[in-house]
């Protein structure tokens, strides 16, 4: 049916390759292309052989008229961006000179402040509608497959959501004392900034990781949640009707945390540079080198995530409680992708999305957030691509 450029070569790259070669009738093309080349040819040597055909090629992510060059040499009919999240304005900017489709899993955020915000994106919707073009922002698992949870939960149960919170639990072991299961210099600034929760049209920051409940998590039993700020946050507040309040929660463990701590107070996790034996280096950047790579940790990461929403609303006039989530096996994913589970809830939702624009059921010119579209299409294949959805009403609230 289409081909696909996939930027990117590392954990959630690999899943999503391994998941378009899974679905050949949708991706009957794939180009990997990365800076460094020699991972894209591991890939390739790994897949090659099913119905998708596979080539590579050596790309800057940073750089418009490279990039520019290899979607004209190649032709994709979408683009799917699994680069780094500093990346993606260069990449809209390439779709949009050469008219494809754009989808990522992050919204973009500058090197040099840690902000998680989609404003700069949004500011394309015009161009992208001008231009006839699709951008599908955020088709990971959060953001993205929260999203579609969301507009499912409105579909389908009820008239009004006024409260949606958001889970995201990890109990995987990988056995070291510190590592991050995804890219660790957007892990750390992730947690290492202000909180912030939507309260009745506003966000209500809060201090870093000052938040915390114990919440029972199916399949995985009672964990510390701590209240995050999330970029998804921001386009559910304008997009689900009638609601008044959004959180998000993360799971972390004490080890986790008292190495953070420990870090943050040495200056490790600072993104401003310093100077180093005549050079300038950031302290985050070189942290990022010596912790394991998370695409490492697949083989020696046990047990299970469980993400999903608690939606509290009403339909027909009274009140309904709805929890929608996943439950994910880290070793279940390492055997048949060679991942463990944080990439692959990241990876499954980035093929899906991208083959939602390439058959048409998503199609729309402009900039969208996922949770816009229809979402029974996207509920169905997380069923048939390996993240298989469960649901009950009045579960425990977090309170």
């Amino acid at each position: 049916m289409g081909k696909a450029l996939i930027i990117g070569a590392g954990g959630v790259a690999s899943v999503a390759i391994h998941k378009c070669c899974q679905n050949p009738d949708v991706f009957e093309e794939i180009c990997i292309a990365s800076r460094t080349v020699a991972k894209c040819e591991a890939l390739k040597k790994k897949l090659e052989g099913g119905r998708t055909k596979i080539q590579t090629a050596q790309v800057d992510a940073n750089n418009v008229s490279e990039l520019v060059a290899l979607i004209r040499k190649f032709q994709p009919d979408i683009v799917i961006n699994l680069a780094l999240p500093y990346q993606d304005l260069t990449i809209m900017d390439a779709c949009l000179e050469t008219k494809v489709d754009y989808v990522d899993t992050a919204n973009y955020e500058p090197e040099d402040t840690a902000k998680f915000e989609y404003k700069w994106q949004w500011a394309y919707r015009k161009r992208f509608e001008d231009a006839g073009i699709t951008a599908l922002l955020g088709s990971g698992f959060d953001p993205g497959v929260t999203g579609v949870f969301s507009a499912y939960a409105q579909k389908h149960y009820f008239d009004t959501i006024r409260q949606i919170d958001i889970l995201d639990a990890n109990a995987g072991d990988h056995g070291y004392a510190f590592a991050t299961n995804f890219n660790p210099e957007i892990n750390i600034r992730e947690v290492s900034a202000k909180g912030s929760y939507y309260d009745n049209g506003r966000f209500i920051e809060t201090d870093p990781m000052s938040i915390r409940r114990v919440y029972e998590f199916p399949e995985i039993g009672p964990k510390d949640i701590y209240l995050l700020h999330h970029e998804e946050m921001e386009s559910l507040a304008l997009n689900i009707r009638g609601i008044k309040k959004i959180r998000f929660w993360m799971t972390f463990s004490q080890s986790y945390l008292d190495h953070l701590r420990a870090l943050e107070d040495v200056g490790m996790t600072s993104i401003e540079p310093i100077d180093f034996e005549g050079k300038k280096i950031v302290p985050l950047q070189f942290l990022k080198a010596v912790l394991p790579d998370p695409a490492s940790l697949g083989p020696r990461t046990r047990g299970k995530t469980n993400i999903g929403c608690i939606f509290q609303g009403e339909k027909d006039g009274k009140p309904v409680t709805y929890y929608l989530y996943n439950v994910c096996d880290h070793q279940e994913c390492y055997r048949e992708v060679g991942s463990q589970a944080v990439s692959y809830t990241t990876g499954v939702p980035a093929m899906i999305g991208a083959s939602m624009v390439l058959t048409g059921k998503w199609k729309v010119p402009g900039v969208h957030n996922i949770e816009e579209f229809d979402p029974d299409p996207f509920m169905a294949a997380l069923n048939q691509f390996g993240l298989p959805w469960q649901e009950s009403f009045a579960p425990e609230l977090v309170k």
